[in-house]
């Protein structure tokens, strides 16, 4: 299961200062900053049997790595995002539902989509700025996502912050999230990358 919380960033000055900021140095993991290219392709069949079940199939670069990944019964409120998720390393990002074959939402998948050409529908494209922080009761990831949401309608920009919980309680991560807003005077992001860019399509194909 992915557990985060998501911030819409006001301007690319606050975006640096979250980045060279300190509010959470005396918690931070050694050796854990680092900036990264990160690459996002989100594949559909034509007639959108993913989206209509409610799934969403992703292929991501993250500098050298590749992983695919699957997201379902995903729920976001107050700029908390609950969904669940399985990631399998991949060689390239050609769409091949197979790797997923050994999970049962895998499987499911695989049925409603066999057989059908799987199509990439939307891109993302950002810099991701990211490190990691333990406060004794969990462990967190802070990223910084710069870049574009690409579609065949338009592009928009991605100007966003992500708290992602590694181990612990959500109670501790909206904890830590609450310090984060109120310092930065971010506001809540209740939209994924993904809905944003189906968004885009769904308004264009009325």
């Amino acid at each position: 299961m992915e557990i985060e919380l998501k911030y819409n960033i006001p301007d690319k000055e606050t975006a640096q200062r979250i980045w060279e900021d300190r509010l959470f140095s005396d918690m931070e993991e050694p050796e854990t900053r680092e900036e990264l290219n990160i690459d996002a392709r989100y594949f559909d069949t034509e007639s959108f049997d993913l989206v209509r079940n409610e799934v969403a199939y992703r292929v991501r670069r993250e500098g050298e790595r590749l992983v695919a990944s699957l997201k379902w019964k995903g729920h976001s409120e107050d700029g908390l995002h609950v969904r669940e998720e399985v990631n399998v390393p991949v060689e390239d990002d050609t769409p091949d539902l197979e790797v997923f074959r050994q999970s049962s939402i895998g499987s499911e998948v695989y049925k409603f989509a066999e057989g059908k050409e799987l199509k990439c529908i939307l891109q993302t494209s950002c810099n991701r700025r990211r490190f990691r922080i333990d406060t004794g009761e969990g462990l967190f990831e802070i990223s910084i996502d710069n870049g574009e949401l690409i579609t065949d309608y338009g592009i928009q920009t991605i100007n966003e912050a992500e708290i992602e919980l590694f181990s612990g309680e959500t109670e501790e991560l909206v904890r830590i999230g609450k310090l984060f807003q109120e310092e930065y005077g971010l506001t809540e992001e209740n939209r994924s990358k993904y809905s944003r860019g189906l968004r885009m399509i769904e308004e264009n194909c009325k």
